[in-house]
């Protein structure tokens, strides 16, 4: 409820006022009365009123310097209506200087005080309102922080930095990377027998065992480092090192390293992994350039560095043939690929498949084995893009039909037409149009809406409940219901709100705890614009 405050120094207009306003109606309540200045600043002090109605002739303090005080010194940011007896232009001057929302003259009528309290509220929740969404919006940019300061990484990793529009603007917990010199360890998830055997999700949390796996023993070596992964069976550790130390302590260090990781994913995790290092750079956005470097080597292994490892760093002195047997994987065509598959960008998709393909086929040395190699490594990371976003292809297409077409594939256009296809299949399929799993989820999302209204609902944490990602959850239930998770949440309270209302058996306050508001005003906002009413109208 709004509090009104009233000071003057006549107590009948006090008690006048005070039985003239429409309580109820106005959804307030009285917070207090003062008959001078002075008092008012105590009463105010204590009571916290949205509205002050003051006289201005008043004696130990007037009206003015009491208003002046409360806002300049006390920081008074609510409504201030002037009733004085008399009219005089340089009050009013003075009064519209120090924010005053309207100056009347005594006696008011009922009309008018009553209209001039409406205005002085209508703002108050307009104010209100307003402040709830940038509080709103203020805890989702510290939420979203982290995701931004991890894409940043990715994007640094993957040589996107430039395209992102990120170089410019460092964030704070990566500025000291300027300080050093950077190389890339690539590391490449070995598709065997077992690994094939598993189910994406699954893989999911291998991925996430392997990256912390990563992450721990790479902290013993070098305190500074960062881990990000790229798409389905391949991450990256962006070592930071001292510009002093010798290329060949480096060196040394992380062959160390290397060797370590390969153990442990195959001593704990009966897992192979290849691990390739890109060469040393200066500069962040040289970063990229190391990452391909590192999976360069991975793929000509032609040396490894320590027998029976699959350790390999980038020399740029190996043989051109090897290069032209085996084309470089590039990781901004994953990782373009996978956004496009999520944020259900399909033309994107295609075009992203298609230009690579086509530069591909412009090489003309490319053989059939690469095109076998790489149909997988391709479809591997759009089945797991689709994963993310809540869609199983395994559901779609049998596994051993897709190896055995695969096996077919003669030509990176063939690839390209064959991926497209398949990726249509999926995008135009009923279940990703809202049918299947997506209507199952959305039915769970509203019968629980119905259910626990009254709650701390979000829609990060029903996501959490139906293992769709937030974002593609959000528009699959706008795609199905017509209309937005908080929208139809707040929907749902309102008429709730309304039934519990029309029972008369409850205060608006009572009824907007109820429905999941403890902010009685915002509950009265939000309740006006979706009924064209207050709610103390359906109370009476």
């Amino acid at each position: 409820m709004w509090k009104i405050g009233i000071v003057d120094d006549d107590r009948a207009v006090l008690q006048g006022i005070r039985k003239a306003i429409p309580w109820d109606e106005l959804n307030a309540e009285w917070a207090g009365e003062a008959l001078n200045g002075e008092e008012g600043l105590e009463m105010i002090a204590s009571a916290s009123p949205d509205i002050v109605i003051t006289d201005l002739y008043m004696p130990v303090m007037n009206g003015l310097d009491m208003i002046e005080h409360l806002r300049k010194n006390a920081g008074y940011s609510g409504k201030v209506i002037i009733l004085s007896g008399y009219s005089d232009f340089e009050y009013a001057r003075q009064a519209l200087r120090l924010d005053v929302s309207d100056y009347l003259s005594k006696p008011v009528s009922l009309p008018t005080l009553k209209s001039v309290l409406n205005q002085a509220i209508s703002d108050l929740e307009e104010r209100e309102e307003l402040r709830i969404k940038q509080d709103e919006l203020l805890q989702k940019l510290h939420l979203y922080e982290p995701f931004v300061e991890k894409e940043w990484v990715k994007s640094a990793a993957a040589g996107t930095l430039m395209q992102s529009g990120l170089q410019s603007e460092i964030p704070e917990p990566y500025r000291y990377w300027s300080d050093f010199d950077h190389t890339v360890i690539g590391i490449e998830l070995i598709y065997d027998q077992r690994a094939a055997k598993l189910s994406l999700p699954d893989w999911s949390l291998l991925r996430f065992a392997i990256s912390n796996m990563a992450c721990e023993i790479t902290q013993a070596a070098f305190p500074c480092f960062d881990h990000t992964d790229l798409h389905t069976n391949r991450s990256v550790i962006i070592i930071h090192h001292d510009r002093t130390e010798s290329a060949e302590r480096v060196r040394q260090r992380l062959e160390q390293l290397g060797v370590r990781l390969i153990d442990c994913v195959r001593n704990f995790l009966k897992l192979k992994i290849r691990i390739g290092i890109g060469e040393r750079k200066r500069s962040i956005r040289e970063i990229g350039i190391s990452t391909e470097e590192a999976f360069r080597a991975i793929d000509v292994n032609s040396r490894p560095a320590v027998p029976e490892y699959d350790l390999y760093f980038y020399n740029a002195q190996e043989p051109g043939d090897a290069e032209a047997k085996s084309p470089v994987r590039p990781i901004k065509l994953y990782l373009e690929l996978a956004g496009a598959i999520r944020t259900s960008q399909e033309h994107q998709a295609q075009t992203i498949i298609r230009e690579y393909m086509k530069r591909l086929e412009q090489e003309g040395s490319i053989s059939k084995p690469y095109v076998s190699m790489l149909a997988g490594e391709l479809w591997g990371i759009i089945a797991f893009a689709f994963y993310e976003t809540g869609t199983v292809v395994d559901d779609f297409f049998p596994n051993d039909g897709i190896t055995r077409e695969m096996a077919k594939l003669q030509r990176p256009s063939e690839l390209a037409e064959w991926l497209i296809t398949k990726i249509g299949l999926v995008f135009g399929s009923r279940e990703w149009g809202g049918n299947g799993k997506h209507r199952q989820a959305v039915d769970f999302m509203i019968e629980y809406i119905h259910e626990h209204y009254a709650e701390d609902l979000t829609l990060g944490g029903l996501a959490d409940k139906v293992y769709i990602s937030r974002n593609y959850l959000s528009m699959i239930f706008k795609n199905m219901t017509g209309e937005t998770f908080n929208n139809y949440l707040t929907r749902v309270r309102v008429e709730k709100a309304r039934e519990l209302l029309m029972e008369k058996n409850a205060l608006v306050y009572e009824v907007a705890e109820k429905v999941g508001y403890k902010n009685v005003p915002y509950f009265s906002t939000v309740f006006k614009k979706f009924t064209g009413m207050n709610p103390t109208e359906l109370v009476k």
